[in-house]
C-alpha cells in the first residue's frame, strides 16, 4: 500500500482517513436507487436508460440520464437490450389484396387498426411459433395464441382472442405480411365474420409492419433467454409474462409519450368519457 500511495502521489494518512470515513449515502439516494433496482428487476434486465428515467419518472423520482447510468454502473446493472438494426425493402409488391394501411401506423382511436405478425422460439428441441395482435393505437398486445404449427388455425385463434376481448368491435383494419396464415381462405373467411377489413404488406417488405417487427425485437431482446427456453410450458409462461405482467402494464413505449400500452388507453377512455357526457 505504501508503494501504491508514492504512485499515485497520495499521502497514507490520507487514505487510512478515507478508508475510514466512507461518503454516506442521502436517503433520498438510497430510495432512488431501490427503485431503479425494482424496476430494472421487474424488466427482467431488459430496461436501459430511457426506459428507466420514464419508469422513474413515473414513480415520482426526477432523475436525469446520465445520473441513471452512473447509478447502473455503480450497482453493475447492465441492459440485455441489443442496438438497433435496420429492415431490408423488398424490390417487388405483391397487389392481390392491397396495402391499406400503407405504414400509417399512427391512429386516434383503439380498435381502429390491429396489426398481427408470427415468430418463432426455441423450446429446447424444436420450434414454438406466437401469433400476436397488436392495437396500433397504444401498441397493446389485445390476443396472442402459440401452436407447434405455423398455420391457420393459430392466427385465427389470436384474432379470436383478440375480437372477443375487445368487445367484438366493428370495421377494425387487419394488417399482416403475406404469409399463407393469413392469406388462406379459411382466415379471411374468419375476418368476413367479424367484419373486419384486411391488409397486407408488400411482399418481402418489413417497414409495412414495422410495429409487430418492433414487438418481436422487443421480447426476444428484452425478455427471451439468448438460447430460448427449455421445455413448451416454460416458454408459454414467459410469453404470457412478458405480455401481461410487463408489456401491456408497465414497458413505457415511445409512441404513448411514455406511458405503457395500459395507460395510455386509460387516459384516452378517460378523456372520451368526459367528452360523451358534455355531448
Amino acid at each position: 500500500m505504501k508503494r501504491l500511495c508514492q504512485v499515485f502521489s497520495v499521502h497514507r494518512s490520507s487514505y487510512r482517513y478515507w478508508c475510514a470515513h466512507p461518503k454516506k449515502q442521502s436517503a433520498p439516494r438510497i430510495r432512488s436507487v431501490a427503485e431503479l433496482k425494482r424496476w430494472f428487476g421487474l424488466s427482467n434486465g431488459s430496461a436501459g436508460e430511457r426506459s428507466l428515467v420514464t419508469l422513474l419518472s413515473n414513480s415520482g423520482f426526477k432523475a436525469s440520464r446520465w445520473l441513471v447510468n452512473k447509478l447502473m454502473k455503480e450497482h453493475g446493472l447492465v441492459s440485455r437490450q441489443l442496438p438497433s438494426h435496420k429492415y431490408a425493402k423488398a424490390e417487388t409488391e405483391h397487389v392481390s389484396i392491397p396495402n391499406k394501411l400503407n405504414r400509417a401506423f399512427n391512429v386516434n382511436a383503439p380498435n381502429k387498426v390491429w396489426c398481427s405478425d408470427v415468430n418463432y422460439v426455441w423450446t429446447g428441441k424444436k420450434w414454438l411459433y406466437l401469433a400476436v395482435v397488436l392495437d396500433l393505437y397504444a401498441r397493446k398486445v389485445v390476443g396472442w395464441a402459440s401452436s407447434n404449427s405455423p398455420d391457420s388455425e393459430l392466427t385465427k385463434k389470436a384474432l379470436r382472442m383478440a375480437f372477443e376481448s375487445r368487445g367484438k368491435p366493428k370495421k377494425v383494419l387487419f394488417h399482416s405480411d403475406q404469409g399463407c396464415h393469413y392469406t388462406s381462405r379459411s382466415f379471411r373467411q374468419q375476418l368476413w365474420r367479424y367484419g373486419i377489413q384486411q391488409s397486407l404488406s408488400r411482399r418481402g417488405n418489413c417497414w409495412d409492419n414495422a410495429p409487430m417487427e418492433r414487438f418481436f425485437r422487443s421480447f426476444k431482446t428484452e425478455w427471451m433467454p439468448r438460447r430460448g427456453y427449455e421445455n413448451t410450458t416454460h416458454a408459454i409462461n414467459a410469453i404470457h409474462q412478458y405480455i401481461v405482467g410487463y408489456y401491456n402494464r408497465h414497458r413505457p413505449h415511445q409512441n404513448n409519450g411514455g406511458l405503457s400500452p395500459l395507460e395510455a388507453e386509460h387516459k384516452y377512455w378517460k378523456t372520451y368519457n368526459k367528452v360523451a357526457s358534455f355531448s
